[in-house]
């Protein structure tokens, strides 16, 4: 089946939104688009779309063919569209395949392209009386492509239609419109991955994983288990930004502290390689409660469960490798009472639990919680979005508990410590250290995501907070309010 009208039509869009003073010279492609021809026919007169390769090596050169039709000419590989060419980056693909023997694994799409054309060339083509031909025009859609491996493949030539090969510098290049636009969007033939994906764990040997759906052919890895993930658009200025948006479109998460891992590469659908920028993660949420909107489910996997899931090889040596490199786990020590003396620690050394809060602040109003009335803590009482520090960082584990208990989303780069508070409530409790961050920026609105907990979120003025309030909540915002950094409660004197 050749490419859709509607894919065709997106393409030439998008096309000129980068070049839009080239709409002039695409009217005629436009126009049979309009009038419902199949654009991609040699048949469709006067004029059709052809689609050529732009394959860079690590040298920036250019592979050029001498096609015999043309004459002898040095041009790029391609030629017409034939029917089982799915799309138009398809047809580039096979086209510099048949012609040079550079089979699609051999190469990857750039970043500045992200596999659309970086040049629409419109030319004429004289009559040709000995296949039927009559002149027309052609709409040659070139995609660019660099060499996935250091050294050129070997060139195996088409004989019947080319009679040579060879790599040219841009500044040699013969065709003005491509070699202007190379030049102007700097490709220089290094790849770069264009998709990033999390390898996202809880610390105690478990993994995240998606399981993604099995009708949709076209997707990635249809019907496997996988990470969370996806390809590089255009305002995404890093890979990072890429991946938290990613999380945060395919199942509403938010992981703090995100860092580089490795770059894997992967065949894609249309057969070339893919480097993929993986990151890692830490995260303990409960995958049911995440607001899944693309694939089937979430779930917590052990590797121990990975020969039995149906998971791309590569995707499960790269867990498995990830999970050797962890810290061998042991059993989880209980909660150490407050005489007991943490092993290495200096004699009298006791334990503080930290607790983290969000002061989230809008037109002089303080955002607080009404704690559920069987809540085991402070029920019925006004308190605001809290939390306890498991095995992350403080502004890691503020960000996770402000999107599973409100469905705010909060980069850590944009909190600030503005009180704590150390505090015993009892004799007998543990000292704790809460910290009460204010966020600058935030995404969304308050919702109710653990209706156990909080029964309704109001905006309440700082200046007549409401009762009954948490008594350190209460003395956290007026030490907030009056510039103070630190209150301390409970303690004997």
């Amino acid at each position: 089946m050749p490419p859709s009208h509607s894919s065709i039509r997106e393409t030439v869009e998008a096309y000129l939104s980068r070049h839009p003073g080239e709409r002039d010279i695409l009217t005629g492609l436009l126009a049979a688009l309009d009038r419902g021809l199949d654009a991609t026919a040699r048949t469709t007169l006067p004029g059709h779309i052809t689609c050529s390769a732009v394959v860079m090596d690590r040298q920036g050169r250019v592979l050029h063919i001498r096609h015999r039709a043309s004459g002898g000419l040095m041009l790029i590989p391609g030629g017409h569209i034939e029917p089982g060419d799915r799309t138009l980056l398809a047809a580039a693909l096979r086209e510099v395949s048949e012609e040079t023997g550079i089979a699609p694994g051999a190469l990857c799409l750039t970043r500045q392209a992200l596999g659309s054309p970086i040049d629409i060339d419109v030319h004429d083509v004289g009559a040709n009386p000995a296949n039927g031909e009559p002149a027309h025009r052609h709409y040659d859609f070139r995609f660019a492509f660099y060499l996935a491996d250091d050294m050129p493949p070997t060139i195996t030539l088409q004989h019947e239609e080319v009679s040579g090969a060879q790599w040219l510098p841009l500044p040699e290049i013969t065709a003005p419109a491509l070699r202007a636009k190379l030049l102007h969007e700097r490709l220089d033939g290094q790849p770069e991955p264009l998709n990033a994906s999390a390898i996202i764990h809880d610390g105690h040997g478990r993994y995240l994983l998606h399981l993604r759906d099995s009708n949709k052919p076209w997707i990635w890895a249809p019907g496997h288990w996988d990470l969370l993930g996806g390809g590089r658009e255009p305002q995404d200025r890093t890979l990072l930004d890429t991946v938290r948006r990613e999380l945060r479109e395919e199942a509403g998460l938010t992981v703090a502290g995100l860092t580089p891992y490795a770059v894997e590469y992967v065949t894609g659908n249309d057969g070339t390689r893919v480097p993929i920028q993986l990151f890692t993660g830490r995260w303990n949420g409960e995958p049911a409660h995440l607001p899944l909107t693309e694939g089937v489910m979430l779930a917590w996997v052990r590797p121990e469960m990975f020969p039995r899931m149906t998971m791309l090889p590569s995707t499960r040596e790269l867990l498995e490798h990830h999970a050797a490199e962890q810290p061998a786990l042991t059993e989880v020590v209980p909660a150490v009472p407050v005489a007991t003396t943490p092993t290495g620690a200096p004699p009298g050394t006791v334990l503080n639990v930290v607790g983290v809060h969000l002061c989230l602040e809008r037109d002089n109003q303080v955002l607080l919680g009404l704690r559920h009335p069987g809540s085991a803590y402070a029920g019925g009482a006004w308190h605001v979005l809290a939390g306890h520090c498991e095995a992350e960082a403080a502004s890691a584990c503020l960000v996770r508990e402000a999107y599973e208990e409100a469905g705010l989303v909060i980069d850590p780069a944009d909190v600030e410590l503005v009180h704590t508070v150390h505090m015993r409530e009892q004799p007998a409790d543990p000292p704790r250290i809460q910290l009460f961050f204010r966020a600058r920026r935030w995404e969304g609105e308050p919702e109710l995501r653990e209706s156990d907990k909080c029964v309704r979120w109001e905006w309440w003025n700082a200046k007549d907070l409401p009762e009954p309030i948490v008594p350190y909540t209460r003395a956290a915002i007026e030490g907030i309010r009056t510039g103070h950094v630190y209150t301390e409660l409970g303690w004997e004197r």
